[in-house]
């Protein structure tokens, strides 16, 4: 089972401003950054991102009923912050694997730890 959606209330409001400092740098997070689907409103979400082929996937820690997650799918398109850059990103698609194979051998424990089987792929935008 996947994080509960009172921590990602929790975390919404007090850890990740924090958070947000060091997923901008740090290697495995970024910001989602994303446009509300019904408010048009920009927001910046803190995620477990990795580089892989030719996009990036990012662990869906909290499941797939996520507001980011819906906003980016509405869009088919968004931008990720991480290490330092901002990389457009489209063709956002959500995949399943249990044993979260893509993530490397510390965080694919986590993640198999806390039951987050589920991911979002997406490529670099031309």
């Amino acid at each position: 089972m996947p994080l509960p959606r009172a921590l990602a209330r929790i975390n919404r409001r007090i850890t990740n401003p924090v958070l947000g400092v060091m997923a901008r740098i740090a290697p495995g997070f970024g910001i989602v950054i994303h446009v509300g689907r019904k408010s048009g409103r920009v927001y910046r979400s803190p995620v477990t991102v990795f580089r892989r082929g030719d996009g990036y996937r990012i662990a869906l820690t909290y499941g797939r009923d996520v507001d980011w997650l819906k906003n980016i799918r509405a869009a088919g398109k968004f931008e990720l912050e991480t290490r330092g850059r901002i990389v457009p990103l489209s063709d956002p698609v959500v995949g399943h694997d249990a044993s979260a194979a893509w993530a490397p051998p510390v965080v694919r424990q986590v993640l198999v730890g806390l039951s987050a089987e589920d991911y979002v792929q997406a490529h670099i935008a031309k």
